[in-house]
């Protein structure tokens, strides 16, 4: 049965149908004497919980300050409001802690040690994502029925009472769960994972946000990190030329680095829109240059140490980068899977910026929208190489034996220069630590340096998997998001040369019409503008204002719904939904 596991929201419902052996027995219609008493149960109960997994589109959907869409989100424009919150929901916990209530009636030892650790992982992570969002939230291990008063309208518990629980979950499924490499399925090593990333992001926050009692959770990210690397059998997709790009321009997870996938389906109609996003321009997601930046040379040395690097042109920006981002963005040379013929940069028909995404893209007949079956990466080997590095390095405790098993055996994937570890901390990169450009709050410590690396590796490798927008709420950066987002520069009006064959293929104009056949010509501020009217960089969103509160905006705000039904929830600070309690 194990083949029909699919992570996916539709995992019930029309497109298993057929399945009837899967269809799961409503919750209202389940009570302790006729259900939960064999393995075949709780399996069918438990894999429910996939569903409630992140999936392709929700994490391609997030707009941080290296990914930019035609709309921004909510958190970007400051459109967050107590009165319209909706993710303050408690269904999914329902679910598992009724497993929990019930998984008794079975006598298999084997079965319930492995669906118990599969819901004590489930748990850990819906309350991981809760304490995300909102920081302190009510602790609740068991099912609460309509008379459950003293439950129903308690407050809300610390974050850090929170955060221990879910760390002891997690103990529990790493103790429970099997061994076996299983890529759509939760094992050992995702529990790993998941201590890894849930102990980091709040290590991290605490520390970045002054709320102390951080270096516990780093020592447990980076300990939970280290026993996955050294015990965990995994190592790094490296098949082929372009290891880095084919890892994810696949229809199957391969199971040397992804620890959990998301598995889609052209059979089952279970399917995403990560390519369409891509090749036909829906919600013109792109990259900013704030984020080409990052890349280094392929010779290791930092691309915004050249001189006069702001006002390079395409062709020249993206030529002689770490592989990556080739691998990564549409530059010079792209053939598209399936195909024989040279991609050019279309500027403003698929992207904001002029970067347009090209990692998950795979044959031509995917380009449609929501016809992508590539499987989705939800934890990957290369993430726990490097929440291990941070951890270590926020600890002041990182050596170079240490960016030896994890972040510079990412370079060496794609044939780049490990960081070594005196030259980061003696030469840190200052594009990295600037007001703009960089990472302003960043400890200052002699660990400085290969900080910034780890952030910028970070920033490169886990791209549009989901990261970047808590990356920066945990390193308390949100005011990044408040300076212009921008694409490629271009010095003027006139003919220009996309692709580096030699030939004009592109032209902007102003006031005065381009001529010439074959030549894509687009109109500055009709198709797109640039900084400087007619100089300057792709400046997608304008006149879109964004503001950024230190004070509020790292937390949601509770619902004032929620408040007005429980009035022991307290309100997130700086957040006014009108309630005076």
């Amino acid at each position: 049965m194990k083949k029909f596991l699919y992570i996916s929201s539709l995992l019930i419902g029309a497109a298993l149908a057929g399945c009837t052996d899967l269809d799961l027995i409503p919750e209202d219609t389940v009570t302790p004497e006729s259900y939960f008493s064999n393995e075949t149960e709780l399996r069918l109960w438990t894999n429910a919980y996939y569903a409630m997994l992140p999936d392709a589109d929700d994490l391609n959907d997030i707009c941080a300050d290296d990914v930019v869409k035609n709309i921004l989100s909510d958190v970007l424009l400051g459109n967050r409001l107590p009165a319209t919150e909706g993710g303050w929901n408690w269904g999914d916990l329902r679910k598992i802690n009724f497993y929990f209530q019930h998984c008794g009636n079975c006598d298999d030892v084997n079965a319930r040690n492995h669906y118990d650790g599969f819901s004590y992982f489930m748990r850990a992570f819906f309350y991981y994502e809760k304490v995300q969002r909102y920081g302190d939230v009510p602790w609740y291990d068991e099912v609460i029925g309509s008379k459950d008063n003293e439950l129903l309208y308690k407050a809300r518990d610390s974050r850090k009472v929170v955060m221990a629980h879910v760390m002891a979950d997690l103990d529990s499924a790493i103790n429970k769960l099997p061994e076996a490499h299983t890529p759509y399925e939760v094992n050992k090593w995702t529990a790993l994972a998941l201590k890894s990333r849930a102990a980091l992001f709040e290590g991290t926050f605490r520390k970045y946000h002054n709320l102390g009692d951080w270096e516990e959770m780093l020592q447990l990210s980076a300990d939970a990190s280290l026993e996955l690397i050294q015990k965990g059998g995994y190592s790094l997709y490296k098949e082929g030329s372009t290891p880095y790009r084919d890892l994810f321009a696949r229809l199957e997870a391969p199971a040397d680095e992804i620890i959990l996938g998301r598995r889609y389906s052209t059979e089952l109609s279970i399917l995403h829109n990560t390519q369409c996003n891509s090749m036909t321009g829906n919600q013109r997601v792109s990259f900013t240059k704030r984020f080409v930046d990052h890349y280094l040379m392929a010779d290791g040395k930092r691309y915004t140490d050249i001189p006069g690097h702001e006002k390079k042109q395409f062709v020249d920006e993206v030529t002689g980068r770490d592989p990556r981002l080739a691998q990564t963005i549409l530059t010079p040379g792209y053939v598209q899977m399936g195909t024989d013929k040279e991609m050019i940069n279309t500027l403003s028909k698929y992207t904001l910026t002029g970067y347009q995404y090209i990692k998950f893209v795979m044959e031509p007949k995917y380009d449609q929208s929501n016809k992508s079956p590539m499987y989705y990466p939800l934890f990957r080997l290369a993430e726990v190489y490097l929440n291990y590095a941070e951890a270590k390095a926020e600890l002041g405790t990182l050596t170079q034996s240490d960016l030896d098993i994890s972040v510079n055996l990412l370079r060496d994937r794609v044939g780049m220069p490990g960081i070594d570890l005196a030259e980061a901390n003696n030469n840190p990169d200052p594009y990295l630590m600037a007001d703009v450009t960089g990472y302003p709050n960043v400890t200052k410590s002699n660990m400085t340096g290969v900080i910034l690396e780890i952030r910028r590796e970070r920033t490169v490798e886990l791209c549009l998997e989901g990261f970047r927008l808590w990356d920066m709420f945990r390193w308390k950066e949100g005011k990044q998001f408040t300076h212009e987002f921008h694409g490629v520069y271009f010095p003027g009006v006139g003919k220009y040369d996309l692709n580096g064959d030699g030939r004009n293929e592109t032209a902007l104009w102003k006031d005065e019409p381009v001529s010439g056949l074959g030549v894509t010509k687009y109109q500055l501020g009709v198709d797109f503008f640039l900084t400087n009217d007619t100089e300057g960089y792709m400046w997608p969103h304008k006149d879109v204002k964004r503001t950024w509160d230190e004070d509020r905006d790292y937390l949601w705000p509770i619902p004032t719904e929620e408040r007005v039904k429980n009035h022991n929830l307290t309100q997130n600070p700086g957040w006014d939904d009108g309630l005076s309690f």
